[in-house]
């Protein structure tokens, strides 16, 4: 029987600053991100309420993601992720005291929201752009898998606090004790110092920084397995976006209360973990392209499953399946663009697959609000689900590429960490 041993990317000292600080953050962010849902159901019971947290995370993706990878590009990834992180802490903050002092309403949510999407349209680019830089490419699988790990263990400790919090402190309280996590992240930024990548060219007008968006959507254009891979997350996450819906499926179909409301929102995190913890053991992946479809695929049916259930196991179950399938994908994903994409144009590759695997739960968030709305809870989490199977069968069929991706393609990944 094979023991588990330290993951290769935890061989890297600066990595593994910037993992555990990402750890600690993840779990204050999950914390606010599940307090907010909590919160919207409590001053409206309209299911279309959640499709105003849909639009106004996304529009920032939307208009600020490709100048947000030029960004990362062209300037010091780390010092990016100093000011966005910053910038999130300080509107974790306004939410708490509005909370506190019993002046919020729902359009406080909706704003201080909205600019918080906007911190985060040039923090993930600069973060997931700096990976590449902190470890060796053959240990970004690994990298990755912890990466997704943090978050996940973050999404279990912070919805599952949440629920505690909201119990037995408050609301506000959810959103203040994020904006303390933030300071995991910027302590570890500084304790990594100066890091080494390979920046694109200084544009000298507006002329020039437009040629460079479009040096970046022109290589995800003809590199067919990055893009194929940012449309089937987007349709993903599009179908089975029901996240939002959770608190109605807690106090309409379920009639639980904020604590085993918390358990619910930590179960998909549950799963993924479990099988992040999997992957990071293993230092080659061979079949990625069909592993990844067949993890979409049972995300989709878990989805189903999902939203047919009126028992609160069967439910947990449910979304920890989610959480697992959802984990491999992921993690096969950001392994295979980071590993076709040069370390220059980085930057600009994840701004563009922002606003797909972003873009893709907003809008799904509103779909899903607006059909909750109209036909219920349960049918729009069960449609979802659906939907998401069809798209999956679909793309494996069109990029054909996808399915034959093996993993062992030579890698146009550069600078490397030592």
């Amino acid at each position: 029987m094979l023991g588990l041993h330290l993951p290769p990317a935890l061989h890297h000292k600066r990595f593994v600053y910037l993992w555990l600080g990402l750890m600690i953050s993840m779990a204050g962010s999950q914390m606010q991100l599940w307090a907010l849902y909590w919160h919207i159901r409590t001053l409206s019971n309209q299911p279309i309420a959640v499709s105003g947290v849909g639009v106004v995370r996304f529009i920032p993706v939307l208009v600020f993601s490709l100048v947000a990878g030029l960004v990362a590009d062209r300037f010091d990834r780390r010092k990016v992720m100093f000011l966005t992180q910053t910038a999130m802490a300080l509107v974790a903050l306004a939410l708490g005291l509005l909370t506190l002092t019993g002046q919020v309403r729902l359009w406080h949510l909706y704003l201080l929201t909205g600019i918080q999407a906007i911190a985060s349209s040039f923090d993930l680019p600069a973060r997931q752009a700096l990976t590449p830089n902190l470890v060796p490419t053959r240990d970004l699988p690994s990298a990755f898998s912890m990466q997704s790990m943090a978050f996940d263990v973050g999404a279990i400790l912070g919805p599952g606090l949440s629920g505690i919090v909201i119990a037995y402190l408050g609301q506000a309280y959810a959103y203040l004790f994020n904006a303390v996590s933030f300071a995991a992240v910027i302590v570890a930024l500084a304790l990594i110092g100066p890091v080494q990548q390979q920046f694109a060219g200084q544009a000298q007008n507006l002329s020039a920084s437009w040629e460079s968006i479009r040096e970046g959507i022109h290589f995800i254009l003809h590199q067919p397995i990055i893009f194929s891979s940012m449309i089937l997350d987007f349709f993903a996450t599009f179908f089975s976006s029901a996240n939002t819906l959770l608190p109605f499926v807690a106090r309409d179909v379920l009639h639980v209360g904020a604590v085993p409301y918390g358990w619910l929102s930590a179960a998909a995190s549950i799963g993924a973990v479990l099988v992040a913890l999997v992957i990071s053991q293993r230092v080659h992946m061979r079949r990625q392209g069909q592993v990844m479809l067949w993890a979409v695929m049972f995300f989709g049916l878990a989805t189903v499953l999902f939203g047919i259930s009126r028992n609160f196991w069967l439910t947990m179950l449910a979304l920890a399946l989610v959480g697992g399938s959802d984990a491999v994908s992921t993690i096969i994903r950001n392994t295979i663009r980071q590993m076709q994409t040069p370390d220059f144009i980085r930057g600009r590759m994840t701004s563009i697959n922002q606003i797909f695997f972003t873009g893709g739960p907003q809008l799904g968030e509103i779909e899903a609000g607006a059909a909750a709305q109209a036909f219920g809870t349960p049918f729009a989490i069960l449609t979802g689900g659906l939907g998401c199977v069809v798209a999956v069968a679909w793309i494996g069929w069109r990029w054909p590429q996808l399915r034959r991706y093996d993993g062992s393609e030579p890698s146009l990944a550069g600078a490397e960490a030592d």
